[in-house]
């Protein structure tokens, strides 16, 4: 396509069109010319704005983008309402390519009931893969709200689901005729469709609903950055147990092959949640179908240790998330 915006004939046909999930607190949503959207909500309400990027993989931009968006929103204890998103596609792209990404934006959006309220779409020499960064909007009642820094000493760290999810799933897909080479396919296959793990709305509902203290998604860094990042923010230590941390098989097969650390691999699909009743909460979890575990507990103090039998290490703060060292491989 043309470098510049995307004409008015193309958005119509190719964004526009692909918009279909509505919301009801929006009153001004996207279409020609419309540079804002306005929202309504009702009172008591509060809302909880987020906004992220999707740069490590061109593959699923679209779905990615609205589940890791609305994770961070969902975290809060909040409920996600719309999105804003901005869509850079390089020259090469083409309309149907284009097309095909707004499906995956529209699906996603359908699944969690989220609207597209508006956005920007541009063709540019600036980048050499379709970069799309995601601003999301959600709503919770006022005083409800929950934050990464609400984790207290003494209190149980749970998990849901496993580790590593998103960043399996996309190495998978990127990777999928080298890793062929060396594992079987109904392996690889089933790596691939850990996509399908990536929202924690679900068990961001139950811990709203079992009151824990504190939510925060594991995304880049992995779940080393974030415990890190939730014991930052708490001003808490952390003793976590490295063999309760969940990890899938396919997870650690494809990261051993690539030399990766799986507790640093970006791993959306997973909560990370700090309270007093933590296998009340596994449990309830395990009633909607969502695997949890208790990993460790806060403590007094500011050392953060993982222990794994009689050998203790330090966290350190998160660095470049492992994914990268993949990504910038060739082939």
């Amino acid at each position: 396509m043309k470098i510049g915006k995307v004409s008015e004939s193309i958005l119509k046909r190719s964004v526009f069109s692909q918009i279909k999930t509505k919301r009801k607190e929006v009153l001004v949503g996207a279409g020609v010319g419309e540079d804002c959207a306005a929202l309504k909500l009702e009172n008591g309400e509060i809302f909880v704005i987020s906004t992220d990027p999707i740069t490590g993989t061109a593959k699923d931009v679209g779905k990615l983008a609205v589940h890791i968006t609305a994770n961070d929103i969902a975290s809060s204890g909040a409920e996600p309402i719309g999105i804003m998103l901005s869509l850079l596609l390089p020259e090469w792209v083409t309309e149907r390519e284009m097309k095909e990404i707004m499906g995956q934006v529209e699906d996603a959006c359908h699944v969690l009931n989220i609207q597209i309220m508006g956005g920007h779409t541009e063709v540019t020499k600036a980048v050499n893969q379709p970069v799309m960064t995601v601003t999301g909007v959600g709503k919770i009642d006022q005083g409800s709200l929950l934050s990464t820094r609400g984790a207290k000493p003494g209190q149980d760290i749970i998990l849901s689901k496993w580790i590593g999810l998103e960043g399996t799933s996309i190495i998978a897909k990127e990777k999928e005729k080298e890793l062929l080479n060396r594992f079987p396919k109904h392996m690889i296959e089933r790596a691939k469709e850990f996509d399908q793990y990536l929202s924690i709305i679900p068990e961001a509902k139950i811990g709203v609903e079992m009151k824990v203290s504190s939510m925060h998604d594991v995304t880049e860094g992995g779940i080393f950055g974030a415990l890190w990042e939730m014991a930052e923010a708490s001003e808490v230590g952390l003793e976590i147990d490295l063999k309760e941390i969940p990890v899938k098989q396919e997870t650690i097969e494809i990261c051993e092959y690539f030399l990766l650390n799986p507790y640093c691999l970006i791993s959306s699909g997973s909560l990370l949640m700090a309270g007093d009743n933590g296998y009340e909460v596994v449990r309830e979890l395990k009633k909607a179908g969502i695997h949890g575990a208790v990993i460790g507990k806060a403590v007094k103090g500011r050392d953060r240790v993982v222990i794994n039998d009689n050998e203790r290490r330090y966290l350190e703060p998160p660095k470049s998330d492992e994914l990268y060292k993949v990504m910038s491989q060739e082939g």
